[in-house]
């Protein structure tokens, strides 16, 4: 825990969500955070930073300028993919606390890293998982947790309501590149969703995939992904994700042993059985056996401070030792997902999770090695969470 009443955080890449963060927490939402300083390396951005925050906070080029100031008790790095670990890793070294944009990372070997640096400096890393605060996915978390609903059978996610056109991945040549942005709609759209599947449901033990490069688009990454999940348990899965659906769709739904959980529309339905389906298999002498069931919808608590409260939350994980909204290890888990679903579209085969590093980063490299934009260390970070083609350092 840090001394004193507030947070002295400064924010590391201030386009479009870093930028936000700031207007939350000058805003009030954030009332136990005090922004001190913020860093970018775009001119634009840093002069946008001198027009509209106060002259108390303190503007710097780069990221490491910021963590070396002495001005924070801990940073929060809103930059894009490649950059959080080193970025990360430097900051937990230097003695500040860690509030990170997801992904993670891009491979799970550096989100390992970065858990490691935290607890060598005994700091606190955690991730922007800010659909936690959801007020339906913390209801469903709750009435599974319960055991009202027994065990989990089968989990099915499409998500699919993330259209994008051509325009949008012609805005920029790092974009869907696996050395601009080191996969597609996995890594750039899905990693809230992967979050929330394993806090839900559990994490996979082993997946079957396909995931399509360039089926929708003219792009080199994936825009169409489908994986078939396995649970330690013997529960089964299937996650759908698409860039190219119109109109898409955004379905959650879990059949457990006492009935049905979906999670559409902004509602959450439930189904409730009269017994276990599964005392009802062995014992019914009716062959077609139904039961009547009448849907119900869950009722929340109609709360969903999304960034505002990972950021809230965070504070009083440092003020008071409350809980953060997600921990280290849950970064390091959706990655753990992710880099899963890819190596088996890569390879075409089922893979258990975690898979190994080194066939990940060997698959991976190969594919940044062909990329169409500049590579990787090339790449600095730009403040839409965009990379641009100047150096970092």
């Amino acid at each position: 825990m840090i001394q004193g009443t507030k947070v002295r955080l400064g924010i590391i890449g201030i386009g479009n969500m870093g930028s936000e963060h700031c207007r939350l927490i000058l805003g009030g939402a954030c009332p136990e955070t005090e922004l001190c300083a913020v860093a970018d390396l775009r001119q634009e951005r840093r002069e946008w930073a001198r027009g509209n925050l106060p002259e108390n906070v303190s503007i710097y080029t780069d990221g490491r300028e910021l963590i070396a100031s002495g001005r924070c008790d801990a940073v929060l790095i809103a930059v894009p993919h490649f950059q959080h670990e080193p970025l990360a890793v430097a900051a937990l070294e230097a003695g500040l606390h860690v509030l990170c944009e997801k992904p993670a990372a891009v491979q799970a070997d550096r989100a390992e890293k970065m858990i490691r640096a935290a607890e060598k400096a005994r700091k606190t890393l955690t991730f922007m998982f800010n659909q936690r605060t959801n007020c339906m996915y913390r209801a469903v978390k709750e009435l599974l947790d319960s055991g009202e609903m027994g065990a989990m059978k089968r989990m099915n996610w499409i998500i699919t309501d993330w259209y994008r056109t051509q325009r949008y991945y012609d805005s920029g040549s790092w974009r869907a590149t696996w050395a601009g942005e080191g996969g597609g709609v996995l890594l750039n759209q899905c990693p809230h969703q992967l979050d929330l599947l394993i806090w839900l449901c559990g994490m996979p033990c082993a997946v079957t995939a396909r995931c399509l490069e360039g089926k929708w688009h003219h792009i080199e990454v994936e825009d169409d992904v489908t994986a078939f999940l396995e649970f330690p348990e013997g529960a089964t899965g299937v996650f759908v994700a698409s860039t190219g659906d119109l109109p898409g769709t955004n379905r959650l739904e879990i059949d457990c042993e006492r009935g049905k959980i979906v999670c559409e529309n902004g509602q959450v339905k439930v189904w409730r059985l009269g017994a276990n389906e599964r005392e009802i298999c062995f014992s019914s002498d009716d062959p077609w056996y139904r039961e009547e069931i009448r849907e119900s919808l869950l009722e929340t608590d109609g709360e969903n401070p999304q960034h505002a409260g990972v950021i809230n939350a965070f504070a009083a994980h440092l003020l008071r030792g409350e809980k953060p909204v997600a921990g280290a290890e849950d970064g390091l888990r959706a990655l753990q997902l992710s880099n899963a679903i890819h190596l088996s579209g890569w390879t075409g085969g089922r893979v258990g999770i975690p898979v190994s590093p080194e066939a990940f980063n060997r698959e991976l490299e190969r594919r940044i090695a062909a990329s169409g934009t500049h590579k990787t260390e090339d790449i600095t970070y730009d403040t839409d969470h965009s990379r641009s083609g100047r150096r970092m350092h």
